[in-house]
């Protein structure tokens, strides 16, 4: 079996923005469970710009996939948080066989004004970014394929 392709089906990359809490709700699910090395993971201070390259579980394929009884998917992403004036980091080693799982994003802040976007990891890992305003983008950048694992993500719910 080959890897599944969006022109196989009736879907589309995933392209999301975010600007409020609502929305960025929205990309939090989206993006749980995503894998990632330690180092896809830049802030560009110049442009104000915070990016992550991820590896995300398909949550809005799962269903599909259950029903039509094929393999779940995974697809590689581009996560990008503007607005960035710092960023602090809690138990995370950047180092080139450091693989992070992403759990959750949260905004901590005023509607249309400053605050802080988390990033918090599993094994206590976590990214506080200090914003001037909430402006987050999801970006499907890669064909999906076939999840590794051959199982959905379960936190035992």
């Amino acid at each position: 079996m080959t890897d599944a392709r969006f022109e196989d089906g009736a879907e589309a990359p995933l392209r999301l923005i975010a600007r409020d809490a609502e929305g960025l709700a929205v990309i939090a699910a989206l993006v749980q469970d995503a894998v990632l090395p330690a180092v896809e993971m830049r802030y560009a201070r110049d442009r104000r710009r915070f990016a992550i390259f991820l590896n995300r579980f398909r949550w809005e394929d799962r269903d599909a996939a259950e029903r039509e009884k094929r393999p779940y998917e995974r697809v590689g992403a581009l996560l990008v948080i503007d607005e960035v004036r710092a960023v602090r980091t809690q138990g995370i080693r950047r180092e080139a066989d450091t693989v992070l799982s992403l759990l959750d994003i949260a905004f901590d802040g005023a509607e249309d004004g400053p605050g802080r976007v988390t990033l918090t990891f599993a094994g206590d890992g976590a990214l506080a970014l200090e914003v001037e305003a909430l402006d987050v983008t999801l970006r499907d950048a890669t064909r999906p394929w076939r999840a590794p694992s051959g199982h959905a993500p379960d936190h035992g719910a």
